[in-house]
């Protein structure tokens, strides 16, 4: 079954999930030839394993916390703050609290 993404010039709400969170999981918003957009979900004390990708990636954290391993040292990250990591970075995260966040990522052909 094909994931679906947003449409070119489709609005999309990428706005905090406050209490509504409970009911989300994370999903792919939309994927072009360059950029990935990913809405993140983790529940408290969930975590993605250390990773790393070709392109640069931005984690706009939308609510809650998270913690955000990367090159070895973590990194907190709130809701509100954005964080850039360079392509190949080896990062990881762990909600510290439950959290969403707006992942960007830019593919390398």
């Amino acid at each position: 079954m094909a994931i679906d993404h947003a449409s070119p010039a489709q609005a999309v709400d990428v706005g905090p999930l406050g209490r509504g969170m409970q009911g989300e999981r994370s999903k792919a918003l939309f994927k072009a030839r360059d950029l990935e957009v990913v809405r993140l979900v983790l529940r408290a004390g969930e975590q993605m394993a250390p990773h790393k990708v070709s392109g640069d990636i931005t984690i706009h954290c939308l609510d809650g916390a998270l913690d955000v391993s990367a090159d070895g040292r973590s990194h907190p990250l709130r809701a509100g703050q954005l964080m850039y990591l360079p392509g190949e970075c080896v990062h990881g995260l762990v909600a510290t609290e439950d959290a969403s966040a707006l992942v960007t990522i830019a593919l390398l052909r």
